[in-house]
Order: C-alpha cells, then structure tokens, then sequence
C-alpha cells in the first residue's frame, strides 16, 4: 500500500515529481483507466478519493490516485479522520494513493499524525532567494540530470538570474543543453549571458537603485519589470533577500565579527569570497537603515497578498524605501 504525502510551494518540483511516480506506477497504455487525479473542490473528494484507491486497476500496472490540493492537513472532521482511520491500512498493493498540498501539514492534527504513520513524506518548498550556496547547488543538480556542463561561474550566475524559480530553471537549461550540442567542454558565463533570460538581475538592480535612495531609477526598474510580467511577489522576495543579507553582514560589522567565513556562515552567503564587496556595500549604511526595510518589505508582502493593485503598491512602497537611504 504505497502512501505518500507531497507538499510546499514549489509546485513545478512537485509536479515533475508526481510525474515520475506516474510513470513508475501506471501503464502508459491504460493511464486513462488507471490515473485518478482528484481536485479539492470536487464533492467529497477525500471520501472519493478513498473510494477509488480500494479499485483494483484496470489491464496492467497500477492505479494511481492523487487527491490535490488536499486540506487534510490542516482540517479534518471527525467523520473523514474516521474514514482514512479504516482505509489508509487497508490500501492494497495495486494502488498508489498520493495526497499533495503547498502547505506545511499541521504537526498537532489527528490526520497529520495519521498520514505520517502510514505515508512517505516528501517536502517540496522553494529554496529561500538568500540561501545562494542552495540555489547553487540546485543549479549543479539540474546541470547533471541534463548533461549541462557549467563552469563555476555559470553556475553562479544561473542561481542568481532565476532565484528559486524551478520552472525558468529547467527552461533555461533545456536552452543551454541544445546550445551545448554545437560546442565542447563546459559553458562559461560570457556564453551564457545573452541566453539567460533574468528578471532577478533587475531586481538586485531595483534593491542597488534603493539601497542608494534613487528613487526615479527604481522607479523605472519597477515599471520595466511589471512590463516583463514579472510577478510581484517574485520581485519582493529578491528584495527580501538581498536587504536581508545587508542587513546581516551589516550587524557582523558592528557587532565587532571580523571573520568573512563566520559572517558568510550567519548571513548564509555561499561563497564567503563575496563578503568583501557586501562589506563595501553597506559601507555608507546605517544599521537602523537597514533593520527598517524588512517591516516595509512585511507590509508589502502583505498588502500584495491580500490583492492590492501590484504595479500601483509597488511604487509607493519602494517610494518609502528610497526615502530611508536619500543622501
């Protein structure tokens, strides 16, 4: 009785991972017979769900049942606790019954503690914009499973102009993989450069243009980047992450830390060698500065998510933002 719990919010890794195990589990050949892919909003989808996992499959292989999107992990009656207390042991071995959702399961619920007894448990959530060594090493593993091969400096590069985006990843290695059939040896960053497509690079661009108080140049980095369709949220956590790092070298410094490798370490910068220029950087940066961007950033964050218009609350947020560094 194969059981498995997917969840986090990258959900492109997720689905590529629910690819392969379709692949694994069902013939291609009977797949329409033998794929269940249950959505939340349908009626009574877990007890649904449930019903078709007790289905022996049709033909060959075996049947694959995916509740999506499921809420099990965050509420659960009494009535469905009841119903997954009877059915998750009784699961035969011809079905692979698999439960997703974007959120981390709640630990403290009955049906969480249940499915953890009885499934497998794999987390999928992006990789934070400021964990660089994580998105590097990211990058070296899609590298790999493509047969891409990247200098150091590539490998850099790719991790900053896409960020945590697995998607644009994996599109813009498939581009340098059949670019990489014309030529030897491993790409290097001035080959690579005018294949990458990089909104981040303009937004550590807009986080520069804040972080020196120029106001109209973000300004205009705001609008060229909302004419991209670059999605707002996506903008906000590069700035989260570059004034979070900020931030972090700049407490080391004040805090008396000379080490560049224990301040690489604390502010999770992957390559310690970069400490160098972050420390110039935040040179001309008050540490008060620097701690008051994050609750604006918080209430960006927070007005977007609750569908404020992005390009309109964009600008005046990074109008506020400028302020603070004006000279």
């Amino acid at each position: 009785m194969p059981i498995y719990l997917y969840w986090g919010d990258d959900d492109f890794s997720l689905s590529k991972a629910v690819d392969t195990l379709r692949e694994s589990v069902v013939d291609p050949n009977w797949s329409s017979f033998n794929f269940d892919k249950i959505l939340p909003d349908t009626p009574d989808s877990v007890i649904s769900g449930l019903n078709q996992a007790m289905t022996p499959p049709f033909g060959l292989g075996h049947r694959l049942v995916w509740l999506v999107n499921t809420p099990l992990t965050q509420h659960c009656s009494p009535e469905i606790l009841q119903e997954l207390e009877r059915t998750l042991p009784a699961i035969p071995e011809t079905t692979t019954l698999l439960f997703s959702s974007p959120n981390k399961p709640d630990g403290r619920l009955k049906s969480t503690k249940l499915l953890q007894k009885y499934a497998k448990v794999q987390e999928f959530s992006a990789i934070p914009p400021w964990k660089t060594d994580q998105l590097e090493q990211r990058v070296r593993e899609v590298a790999q499973q493509l047969g891409v091969k990247l200098k150091a400096e590539s490998v850099a590069f790719v991790a900053e102009a896409v960020g945590n985006d697995t998607r644009q990843l994996y599109g813009e290695m498939e581009k340098l993989k059949l670019y990489a059939e014309t030529t030897d040896g491993s790409l290097d960053i001035k080959t690579i450069t005018p294949l990458i497509h990089s909104n981040t690079q303009n937004s550590l661009k807009l986080a520069i243009a804040i972080r020196e108080g120029k106001t109209s140049q973000a300004l205009g980095l705001v609008a060229d980047l909302i004419a991209h369709n670059e999605p707002a949220l996506k903008i906000l956590a590069t700035l989260v992450g570059q004034f979070r790092t900020w931030l972090w070298v700049k407490l080391m410094i004040e805090t008396g830390t000379r080490d560049d490798q224990e301040i690489a370490r604390l502010a999770e910068v992957g390559n310690p060698k970069r400490i160098y220029f972050l420390k110039k950087e935040v040179q001309p940066l008050s540490l008060q500065q620097l701690q008051q961007t994050l609750p604006k950033l918080l209430q960006l964050e927070i007005s977007l998510k609750r569908g404020a218009d992005e390009q309109s609350t964009l600008q005046t947020q990074i109008i506020e933002l400028c302020r603070l560094f004006h000279r």
